[in-house]
């Protein structure tokens, strides 16, 4: 199955992260947890799940009086998405500059760089198979 791509809006963030947090859940439930840090009423919280719904971002499901939804992506799709999103929009696509700009930032430790670089290994021997 190939992996999703999806980029979110920062609303939609703020949305699909509470989610994750809580599913299955109501929008009453997402606007209560959302409310201190955006000010958002529960209109403008069921609009936003109601438009996720039709993005395909989230599922949405009666009983009885109540919509219960769920994410229908997982955190590392949507993380992919964003990454994809600022690799196009940042670097023209061309994953080279990105990757220089985030080790000239010198905001990685030692151990990060010791990660990336054993991950990297791992994939350049499953590459030549």
């Amino acid at each position: 199955m190939p992996k999703i791509s999806v980029e979110l809006t920062e609303s939609e963030w703020s949305i699909i992260k509470a989610v994750w947090e809580t599913e299955p859940c109501t929008a009453p439930v997402i606007q209560e947890r959302l409310s201190k840090s955006t000010g958002w009423h529960y209109s403008t919280v069921r609009t936003l799940m109601d438009r996720m719904v039709s993005k395909g971002l989230l599922s949405a499901k009666k009983e009885g009086k109540l919509t219960i939804y769920s994410s229908t992506i997982t955190r590392a799709d949507a993380q992919r998405g964003e990454l994809f999103y600022a690799l196009k929009h940042a670097f023209n696509g061309a994953l080279t500059p990105m990757v220089q700009c985030l080790l000239e930032s010198n905001d990685l430790k030692a151990d990060d760089l010791a990660e990336l670089e054993a991950m990297i290994k791992a994939r350049k021997k499953t590459a030549r198979k």
